[in-house]
């Protein structure tokens, strides 16, 4: 199966590289995409996406926002878009983030994210498109900023668990690791391929 690995934010592909070689091990064909996280180029992004797909079916594993833009892909509504049958995502803050809110309420969110901001604190709770599954996995070891900045809700240290759900995703699970280490945990990858099967 084709996959399309999408990194998170201050990310590089480089971080997927792991996961990308336990994939290819399996079998399966990856685009490992690298993007400026702060600035994204949208357009360019997705010509690239549409481009790899080529009509055949398609999986997207993506972690923290790269789950985002997955979602901002599929509502751009291409014809390769409607090969995308599965979307797994670690860490993805679909509901928005509570940490980026709390750097722009003190002034310094416009300067951290950007352009990525609007994808980090959605006006409106979103809802997953038709057409694709979503596996949603988080993580709830409780080690970085939210921590501190919300400190009475579970977290993977940095994405809380609620903000990892969203309506109309297939299913939503939780692994005692840190936002990061979703990337890089081997029973995470195996989880993955497990929902690839």
């Amino acid at each position: 199966m084709k996959i399309i690995l999408l990194h998170g934010l201050y990310m590089h592909g480089v971080a997927m590289l792991p996961l990308e070689k336990r994939l290819e091990s399996a079998g399966h064909k990856v685009l490992n995409l690298s993007y400026n996280t702060v600035v994204p180029d949208l357009s360019g992004l997705f010509r690239a996406m549409d481009n790899f797909i080529d009509g055949d079916d398609i999986a997207i594993v993506a972690h923290s926002m790269g789950g985002v833009i997955t979602r901002a892909y599929l509502e751009n509504g291409s014809d390769m878009s409607k090969c995308v049958k599965t979307v797994i995502t670690l860490g993805t803050p679909h509901k928005g983030s509570k940490v980026a809110a709390f750097f722009k309420d003190i002034g310094i969110g416009d300067f951290m994210f950007q352009e990525s901001s609007r994808f980090l604190m959605p006006e409106q709770e979103p809802t997953w498109p038709e057409g694709s599954t979503l596996y949603s996995i988080a993580g709830d070891m409780r080690i970085g900023p939210a921590t501190v900045l919300v400190r009475d809700e579970e977290s993977d240290g940095t994405v809380l668990v609620e903000e990892t759900k969203i309506d109309g995703m297939t299913s939503h699970e939780v692994f005692p690791l840190t936002h990061s280490a979703l990337i890089f945990a081997k029973r995470v990858s195996e989880r993955i391929l497990e929902i690839l099967e």
